[in-house]
């Protein structure tokens, strides 16, 4: 059962959390040593460490090591579009991102949240590469027809895994996720499962039910969808962040795209998740 508290005013605790202050990956999945050199001068993991405040051993590259480092990067780092609400275009390369995430203490959307977790784990010696995704589109019923999603492959002795910390709000996963086809993988949010069908994958989450003290029953935000929440495609074709540019000035000039005419914040907590989309804040708690 989810457990959800809604304020009609800005929580500005999150507000200041999300904006305090006004390159390029691999082909493949195949780590290369020094690839970022020439972008990474200024770039510093223990600094990133610290902005998501984690201090456990990272000697080794593994599942376990991989697993705490995505959540403390989720909880640190907000799902968040206040730069274009703030007159701030948003870059994609990649001292930019660490500037803002890291050093400004900020968060960012996908393309910009996974691009910095990215480089993490290629520093620490992941193999990892970027895939794109086409996202669920619920009034429409069907997948968006052009990619304008972020995600990342890691592979770990040859089992393969999705990582992605940059969807945010209730359908953020908290733990990487084993890439294979119709296993359902239970985690605290709910139970996601991909779906492989010729070379295209297919992301979903089973639905948990949400409550609000004060309503009776229990409700749905997709009544059409029933318990499973589709929320994106995606192939295993590498792609490279320049990919992404076409993408990243549309959401910051289209009219139509609906991170413009919102601003949009939210934080995974260690109970569930904080969101500020304009002025009403929700606070959403998994209670069993």
């Amino acid at each position: 059962v989810l457990l959800i508290f809604c304020h009609v005013a800005p929580y500005m605790g999150l507000v200041n959390l999300c904006y305090r202050n006004r390159s390029e990956p691999l082909d493949s999945c195949t780590t290369v040593t020094g690839y970022f050199s020439a972008h990474t001068g200024k770039m510093n993991i223990q600094e990133y460490f610290a902005r998501i405040s984690y201090n456990k051993s990272h000697k080794d590259a593994d599942l376990q090591t991989l697993t705490d480092i995505f959540q403390h990067h989720i909880q640190a780092i907000p799902f968040e579009n206040l730069s274009m609400h703030c007159g701030e275009p948003v870059k994609l390369d990649l001292q930019s991102t660490y500037n803002k995430i890291v050093r400004k203490n900020r968060g960012g959307w996908c393309l910009e949240s996974n691009h910095l977790l990215f480089w993490a784990l290629q520093e620490l010696g992941y193999d990892t590469c970027i895939l794109g995704g086409n996202t669920y589109e619920p009034a429409e019923r069907a997948y968006t027809a052009e990619m304008n999603h972020i995600l990342l492959k890691v592979v770990i002795k040859g089992d393969s895994y999705i990582v992605d910390a940059g969807f945010g709000g209730a359908y953020q996963s908290w733990q990487p996720l084993m890439l294979i086809s119709g296993k359902d993988q239970p985690q605290v949010p709910g139970i996601f499962r991909f779906v492989e069908d010729n070379g295209t994958w297919f992301f979903e989450k089973v639905k948990r039910k949400h409550y609000i003290p004060e309503q009776s029953v229990p409700f749905t935000d997709t009544p059409e969808l029933g318990n499973i929440r589709k929320i994106y495609t995606f192939t295993l074709e590498p792609r490279h962040i320049d990919d992404f540019q076409e993408l990243n000035t549309y959401l910051q000039v289209s009219p139509d795209n609906i991170l413009r005419k919102k601003s949009i914040c939210s934080l995974q907590t260690t109970e569930g998740l904080y969101a500020l989309v304009g002025w009403t804040f929700t606070e959403v708690k998994y209670n069993y």
